[in-house]
């Protein structure tokens, strides 16, 4: 499965502390808001500010913000989400199946539930991909967007792929590290 392995200083010094599962909360292993740089071995992992999985994702400007660390254990071929128009899968319904920006259609800040068939899913509020961001994970059903404060907000999700994941290990070249 992997692991990650965080470091208090920036460019892997300091003090180190390895993890091999989802910690919700860093401030049970004495290591809340001190990582500034990370290495991913084997699957992909995602940092958040917060406890419990929440807040922002955290990514190369970590600087001592990092409160919890989700492992993604998902299959990540052949990706698949159900958008719908309105709360509780009513509506206009569309399967998507690669990244889409919905910024450049008429379905733009329009999408209020979900069903993740396969994969994981990031959700973005704006078209570039900033603002709220939602990790949907594989056989999630997200009825009513209120409940996450992103009803009619949607306008980009991309799939978490080999590919994407390539991708970001290219962009960050910076303190953040990945191994295979």
């Amino acid at each position: 499965m992997g692991k990650i392995i965080t470091y208090k200083h920036a460019n892997f010094q300091g003090y180190s502390k390895e993890f091999t599962s989802d910690t919700a909360n860093l401030k049970n292993v004495e290591w809340n808001d001190c990582v500034s740089s990370v290495k991913v071995i084997g699957w992909p992992w995602v940092a958040y500010e917060h406890l419990n999985y929440t807040g922002h994702f955290v990514g190369p400007e970590m600087n001592d913000k990092i409160t919890s660390l989700q492992v993604i254990t998902e299959n990540l071929h052949n990706p698949q989400i159900i958008l719908y128009e309105h709360a509780h899968y009513q509506g206009k319904s569309m399967v998507i199946k690669e990244a889409t920006n919905l910024g450049r259609g008429h379905d733009n800040d329009k999408i209020s539930s979900h069903k993740v068939q396969r994969g994981v899913w990031l959700l973005c509020e704006h078209s570039d991909g900033s603002g709220f961001h939602y990790l949907a994970r594989e056989h999630e059903h997200l009825p009513d967007y209120n409940a996450i404060n992103f009803n009619d907000k949607l306008s980009f999700l991309c799939p978490f792929s080999l590919a994407s994941i390539v991708a970001a290990r290219l962009r960050f070249k910076g303190p953040l590290g990945y191994n295979e």
